[in-house]
Formats: C-alpha cells, structure tokens, sequence
C-alpha cells in the first residue's frame, strides 16, 4: 500500500509534465527554429484581406488567397493600402537580412504579419500561418489559430524528394498533388527520374519516337500503351512548381539504364549483358555524343533549374558488349583507356561537359564521383550506405554532397517489419524514427567541421519497381514526408522524436484523412493495413 501511495503520485507527475512538454510545442512541421506562443487566439473568419505593398510579393499572396479559400471557404482580399485590423500583412523585413529562406510569423489576436528577406523566406511564412490554418480548422472544425512568434530559417539548402516514373507513370495530377505536399512541408528540390530501362517519359522534338516507341511499356506489362509527358504538360508542372518555390531537376540516366532509348533509336545502343540486354549508350560512336547533347539541350530548355541528372550508375550490370564492340575497342586503343571503368569515365567527363557548355550543373550519382569533372561543376548523390567510401571520395574531391542513403531515405523500402512488399537491406528499412533522425553527424570520419559546408542536404528517393498504383504511392510516402521534412529542416537539437509521434503527427494525420489520402499510421497500424497494389 505504501509503494503504490508513493508510486502514483510519482505517475501523476510524469504525466502532467509530459503533457505540459506537449502542449508547449508547436504544432508546424518541419518544427520552427524558434516559436512561443504569445497568448490569445486569432480567428481567421475575422479576417478581410491580405496586405502586401511589394509587388513582388503579390504573387505568394494570391497563392495565400487561393489556399484559404481552398481549405476554408473564406475569400480574402488582397490590398496594398497600408494597415494591419482584421489582415495578414506580408512584408520585407526591415534591418538586418534573414536568412535567404528564413522568415518571422507573429500571429496577433486581430492580424497576422509575415516578414522576410526574400519571397522564398515570406512563402515559407505563408507555408507556417497556413499549416496553423489548417490544422485548426481540421481538429477544431473552425480556423483558430493560437498566437505565435515564429523565427525560422532551414538547416539545410537541399531538402528533396525523387519520384521515379520510368517504372511506372503516374501523370501530372499526381506530381502536382506530390509538389503540393511538399511545399507544404518546405521540401524545395523535386528530382524527376523519367528514363531508365522500362521507359522514356518525355517528349523530344528532335527524336520524337524516344516517347513514342520508348514510352511504351512499365516495370510490370513491357507491352503497355506508352505514356510520357507532353513538352506542354513539362512547361505546366514546371510553372506550378515554381509556384512553390520547387525546382525540379530533370534525370536523364545515361550511360546504362538505357534500354527504353535504344528500343527507340537502336543505333546509339552499346549493348549489355545476358540479364542486362541493351543496357547502355555506345561510348565508341561519335553520334552517340551528338544524339545525347541535341537531347539535353532540349532538356535545358524544358527545365529551368539549370540542373541536369545525368546517371551514371550501376553500369556494370550492362556493359559487358563494350569488351567486345569495335567502336567500343578503337576509342580505347584511341585514348589509352585501360579498362571499361575508364571508358565510363570517358563517357561521363564528354556528357558533363556538354551541360556545363549549356551553363547548367552536373549531377549524378556517386560512382561518378570519381571522374575529373570540376569540383564546381558537379553535385554528387551518395545513395550506397554500404559504401561509405564513395562518400569519401565524393567529400575528397571537392564535390557538393546531396545525401539519400538507402537506409533510411529509399522509400520504396518497407517502413515496418511486417510489411510484405517492398525491399529491405539485410533486414533494415526505412522506418519513421530513422528517417526524423537522420543526420549528417552520423559520419564523423567523414564529415567534419571543416567540411561540413559541402553538404548541401538530403534527399528520400521513391523507386517504382513495386509502386505500381496511386494508393500505394501515397501509402509509401505518408507519413514519410514529414519526417523527412523535419530532418532537412530542423536541427538535430531541437527534434525530438516522441513528441513528434505522439504530439505533432497525429494532427498531419487528420489532414492526411481529410485530404483523402492512403497512409500509414504508425502508431495504430492495425487501422491502416498495408496497401500493396
């Protein structure tokens, strides 16, 4: 009797202090660099417009204006005539400069003000008063929102997402519903895998039957009808990204995984192997760089990023014809090349340099961070956990770093044990809390304080191999993006992964639900059974 006297108190304690900790934070994800509630509450109802008096601005206004109307049914206004009752204010800060992307909200009882340095900063702003925006007007069934004073900025420039839609394609509705998420979530990189082996998803005005007869096909029925994007529908998602402060980086994967290519124009094919049959470019053909650059300056013309994926991976698995190709052998006899690693090598410093000529940057992943292109010129992707090495290299040589290991960032990996499709590595997945810890700081021998600086963030990669519909691809990603959000965003020291679980996602999830949306609930999975088609 006296233990459980002395014990229940001792309970009573945790749990009011747990609860206290929980009421403390603040509900917007990626989590704030600094925020306090101020006391009082702000109904948006009461609200008649949006202020902002530079016209640069206007643009992130109308986007505020659409979004409210769209998630509450209220129409703001929008007004550059000066005043603050009843208005959310979006301004330049005055002062000292924040960060490029960093912003201040302060949510008064009558008013709302957000303040940047840049439009970048001031929609990430609007990002933070519209989550708030939405979040109560789900949980409470009216917006209203607690006062808040919020400084923010990323810790991370680079806080991306790749979708693969080579294995099978899923149509511009759906890549904007994705860059409407994140945004939401202030990921600003959207990497667009649209070649590899299965199909070519883009149009070519110079080889129109790349999507045509390329197109043709998916991971799952090689004889399906083809599909692939319009330079037109490119041009829309292009603009609805940039919208969003979204750049999207094309990757046109050479010089392996080009057998949806060389179905099309079978005269640039390098062949490949028994499990990998016409798996690469030739290297050996003159016409084959000329093929390929007309192609990419295309591609620099549909994608403004000034930033071109070009591969380079896995081209061992399809480069066994090159030991026996003519043209192949003569180039190199030609240049006293040694070995088929160096005709890769040969053939990816050629390709950099045609983009580089377009005044656009190289990146790829990282088995090409051994070539000779000029550290300025190249962003590398270390996505081979198991091979911390070739992080190294890619450190060692100068390169900007862009880490997506597959463990934890691979989101076609299972996200618990008991999920039956999908990949995992030596038992590993990609859970929730691996993802929201993840953290640069787990590779000390690597990165350092004096390097840090080349790391320029982190990117979750969604291979399509076993996504084939809609609800699954979905399913994969939610609740995945908010973590991943935070760990791109937010410092390790400020994240704290209970809170996240038990106190600030469940309110995403409410959104999650009433947008529809298929996704896995982590802490109830019997309610969310996994979908695997």
């Amino acid at each position: 009797m006296t233990y459980k006297r002395t014990l229940f108190p001792i309970i009573l304690s945790l749990v009011f202090s747990f609860s206290f900790v929980f009421a403390d934070t603040c509900p917007i994800v990626p989590l704030p660099s600094q925020f306090a509630e101020a006391g009082g509450h702000l109904n948006v109802s009461t609200l008649e417009r949006i202020r902002v008096a530079d016209r640069q601005l206007f643009p992130i206004a109308h986007f505020l204006q659409k979004e409210v109307l769209k998630h509450t049914g209220f129409a703001l206004s929008l007004s550059a005539a000066p005043g603050d009752h009843q208005s959310i204010i979006i301004e330049f800060a005055q002062g000292a400069p924040m960060a490029d992307e960093g912003y201040k909200l302060s949510v008064y009882p009558d008013h709302a003000v957000i303040s940047a340095s840049t439009p970048h900063g001031a929609f990430n702003g609007v990002v933070s008063l519209l989550q708030l925006i939405r979040l109560a007007a789900a949980e409470k069934g009216e917006p209203v929102i607690a006062c808040w004073r919020i400084s923010d900025s990323p810790q991370m420039a680079w806080r991306g997402l790749m979708l693969d839609e080579s294995r099978h394609f899923f149509g511009m509705e759906t890549v904007k519903r994705m860059l409407d998420w994140m945004a939401f979530y202030k990921l600003n990189r959207f990497h667009w895998h649209l070649t590899d082996v299965p199909g070519w998803r883009f149009e070519v005005k110079a080889f129109p039957d790349l999507a045509l007869v390329g197109g043709i096909g998916n991971h799952t029925d090689s004889l399906a009808p083809a599909k692939y994007y319009t330079q037109e529908e490119i041009n829309e998602i292009v603009r609805y990204a940039r919208e969003r402060f979204i750049e999207i980086i094309p990757e046109i994967d050479m010089p392996g995984h080009a057998r949806a290519a060389n179905r099309a124009y079978p005269g640039f094919s390098g062949g490949g192997s028994k499990s990998y049959p016409e798996f690469t470019f030739n290297p050996g053909k003159e016409g084959t760089y000329e093929y390929l650059a007309k192609i990419l300056r295309e591609v620099d013309v549909l994608f403004p990023s000034k930033m071109i994926h070009v591969g380079g991976d896995e081209v061992d698995f399809g480069n066994e014809n090159w030991k026996t190709d003519a043209d192949v052998q003569a180039l190199m006899k030609r240049n006293r090349l040694a070995g088929l690693k160096a005709v890769e090598h040969y053939f990816t410093e050629r390709m950099a340099d045609t983009v580089i000529h377009l005044g656009a940057k190289v990146l790829g992943w990282d088995e090409i961070a051994a070539t000779k292109i000029p550290a300025g010129d190249m962003i590398i992707f270390w996505w081979r956990q198991n091979k911390p090495e070739a992080l190294k290299t890619a450190i060692d040589n100068g390169y900007k770093v862009v880490l997506c290991p597959r463990i934890p960032l691979y989101f076609d990996f299972v996200q618990d044990s008991a999920h039956r499709v999908g990949r995992k590595w030596a038992g590993a997945f990609s859970d929730l809390k691996s993802i929201f810890e993840y953290s640069m700081d787990r590779y000390p021998d690597i990165i350092t304080k004096n390097n840090r600086g080349q790391v320029m963030g982190i990117q979750a990669n969604i291979w399509t191999e076993r996504i084939v519909s809609e609800a699954r691809l979905e399913y994969m990603l939610f609740p995945r993006i908010a973590a991943l959000a935070e760990a791109a965003w937010t410092r390790t020291e400020k994240r704290d992964y209970d809170i996240f679980l038990k106190a600030r996602l469940p309110g995403q999830q409410t959104l999650f639900r009433r947008s529809g949306l298929h996704y896995y609930d982590v802490g109830n999975p019997s309610l969310t059974p996994e979908i695997i088609d």
